[in-house]
Formats: structure tokens, sequence, C-alpha cells
């Protein structure tokens, strides 16, 4: 039985007057954003200060995550303008900072690696002052694409582990606990300096001590940014929530990740992993 949204969870309306300047940039352009695609609640809130995280190779994703409201259908031609077309958005909207993220490429060779390369190369060559914050897939583990996208000199590397590792069966078929792990490990081996960052959803039936455990693995890897937030079903195809955490059990599981190691947490119902992005970098710097 679906349960009630907590009153916590609620959003208040934002004049769509300020949200204008922004979806009429991204309709112009042709552009996806994860705000939209996966109908994050704090996308109103985001675009009335001018912000969006940008969405590149495409809205159809090739993995059927059970969290997620991406759609899973053919991919889409990856179109080769899209880097220039977004950093000349971010020039637009004049944004000191930028997050990139995508679908999941596994039909690419690369795994979108190259086009990750090119999306901040043309950012930050149209916008020097521009700080650029990548939220990639996993490119299968794939080392090689990884350095593809660290020769490009991004300012946080972001990988999402998304839950604890007893649920990946369940709500991360596709994907591996491990693997993301590792993932993340190799990024700071390459760059001990680049800020890594990794968030993950509660609410879909893990136990705070699978919490803690998510927790310290993610410091075992040296990861500095954790967000941690609400799963929230997106579409009746989606899991259902288990269970709603009050701000509370969401302040414990801050102290939590500070006890673990974590240098920089965030946990709170609405937190999103690109959600004050900008933020957060100012904090680890």
């Amino acid at each position: 039985m679906k349960q009630r949204l907590p009153v916590w969870l609620k959003k208040d309306i934002i004049n769509t007057e300020k949200t204008r300047l922004v979806r009429q940039i991204l309709r112009q352009s042709g552009l996806n954003t994860v705000c939209d695609s996966a109908r994050c609640p704090n996308k109103a809130e985001c675009y009335a200060n001018n912000t969006a995280t940008f969405m590149i190779l495409g809205k159809n994703c090739t993995r059927n995550c059970k969290f997620c409201n991406v759609t899973s259908a053919l991919p889409e031609q990856v179109n080769p303008d899209e880097p220039l077309l977004i950093a000349q958005a971010i020039k637009k909207l004049k944004l000191n900072y930028a997050v990139i993220t995508s679908v999941t490429r596994d039909d690419l060779q690369d795994g979108g690696a190259e086009h990750f390369r090119e999306t901040i190369k043309q950012i930050k060559s149209l916008n020097p002052a521009t700080k650029v914050e990548i939220l990639t897939p996993d490119f299968q583990g794939d080392q090689k694409a990884v350095d593809i996208v660290l020769n490009a000199k991004p300012d946080v590397f972001n990988h999402n582990i998304e839950t604890v590792k007893r649920l990946y069966p369940l709500v991360r078929p596709q994907a591996d606990y491990q693997r993301s792990l590792e993932f993340l490990k190799y990024i700071k081996t390459q760059n001990p300096n680049l800020l890594t960052k990794s968030g993950f959803m509660v609410g879909l039936g893990e136990t705070f001590e699978e919490i803690v455990e998510l927790l310290q693995d993610l410091k075992s890897v040296e990861c500095d940014i954790v967000t941690v937030g609400q799963y929230i079903q997106p579409a009746k195809v989606n899991l259902m929530v288990e269970k709603y955490l009050t701000p509370e059990e969401f302040d414990k599981i801050k102290v939590a990740a500070l006890k673990a190691g974590i240098k920089y947490p965030v946990a709170s119902p609405l937190v999103r992993s690109s959600h004050k992005a900008e933020e957060l970098f100012k904090m680890a710097h």
C-alpha cells in the first residue's frame, strides 16, 4: 500500500516566472536535464535560481534501475553538437558552477567517456571561470574510460553508489556494488587532490547498520562528499517506498557519516546528488 507523503517532503509552489529563462534556454537548445527526466523534487527551486543539471548522451538509458524514472528505450544517436550547446547554455545562464550527468550508455565502446571529456572541454573553453562537476555511470569498470574523463580536469568527480550492498540485485540489477567502490577508488588513486563524491537513497528497506556499513565503505575509498536523501517513488512502475525517514533520522545518518570519517556529508529528506552542489564544493574548499 502506497504511503502518504509526509509534510517534510512537500515543497512550496515556486513562481513559474522565475523559472522561465532556464526552461526557455533548455527548450531552444534541445538539451536534456536530469531535473526533468528523473522528476527531481527540487527542480522548480533550481530553475528559479538559474541552475540545472544537464544530462548528456540522450534521454534513454541502457539500464533499468528500479528506482529511476529515466526511460530505458532504444538509445539515441549521440549529438556531436551537444557539448557546445551545453557550454553556450551555461554562458547564457551565467553559471559559476555546472553539473553534468548522463544516462548509462553501455552500447558505446567507451560508455560515453569521450563525450564527457568534450563537454568539459567546451564548457571550460567558453566559460573559463565555471567549475564543472560530473556525475558519471560506472563505464562498466573501464579504467581507460575514467582516464579519458580525468584528462579533461573536472573539478568534482561524482559517481553515485545509490543503495546498500544487499539491495543491489533488487534496485540496480545491472550494476555492481563493489565495481562502483572500485570506480571511486581508482579516481582517487589517479588524482588524490580531486574531490570525489557519491550519493545514495534511503527508504528502500535498508537497515541503519547497512547504512553505516555503506558509509564506511565510501570512506575506505576516500570519498570526500556524500549525499543522502529520501527515495520517492517517481512512477507506479518503480519500487514502492518502504519507509519515509524523519529529519531526525537523517541527522543520525549525518552523525554516522562523520563518525565513519566522511569529510563532507549531507543528509536530509530532499537532498539529491546535485542539489546545492556549488555550496558543497565551496564548503570542501
